[in-house]
């Protein structure tokens, strides 16, 4: 009878430790980048707290409503020269659609420009890929530059896309200014730094 007592009390508590494993399993997310891994900026980076869901408006500029709201999570980043952006992480279901994910992501990425000069005719605007990261699944860095003759402002963005398993990011940088103006090379720092975390 003792021998029974001893097996059940540890089938008991081997019960008990599956059940406390369980929500930590449960409560693992995809880490984001810290305010200080954005690019350089002349003020310093703040970040918000992390979102469930996607920010307002679709989420991602250039790719609205690409990105499902369900196991997503979002942080805005800024500074106090209107140098802004976001990260936007998002878990598939499968391995197969988080590769479907990235390859529509990439695809309005790359037809940007064009899309929005159809859609506000005097906007000048042009899209522009500039390669890949080797990190975990890989990333793919593009860029956006737009000029609006009418308001006198010019804007650009840089986007990078990367996967890791099952799990999608999508992080933007953005401020007043041109290509020339951008940094680039930080930038690709950045992404990778944000595919890395990610697990």
């Amino acid at each position: 009878m003792s021998k029974l007592r001893t097996a059940l009390a540890a089938t008991a508590a081997l019960g008990l430790a599956a059940l406390a494993a369980a929500p930590a399993q449960a409560a693992a997310q995809p880490a984001f980048l810290a305010a200080s891994q954005m690019p350089p900026s002349s003020t310093p980076w703040t970040a918000t707290q992390v979102f469930t869901g996607v920010p307002e408006n679709g989420g991602a500029l250039c790719a609205p409503y690409k990105i499902p709201a369900q196991n997503t999570r979002y942080r805005e980043f800024s500074t106090e020269l209107d140098t802004n952006g976001v990260q936007i992480t998002t878990v598939a279901r499968t391995e197969a659609d988080a590769v479907k994910l990235v390859d529509t992501l990439r695809k309005a990425l790359a037809g940007c420009g064009s899309l929005l000069e159809r859609q506000n005719p005097g906007l000048r605007a042009v899209s522009a890929a500039h390669g890949k990261l080797a990190v975990e699944e890989g990333a793919w860095v593009y860029s956006l530059d737009t000029a609006d003759p009418q308001v006198g402002t010019t804007d650009i963005h840089l986007f990078a896309v990367g996967r890791d398993g099952r799990t999608v990011t999508y992080v933007r940088w953005g401020q007043m200014g041109d290509l020339k103006d951008a940094p680039l090379a930080a930038f690709r720092t950045t992404a990778k730094t944000a595919v890395n975390k990610l697990w």
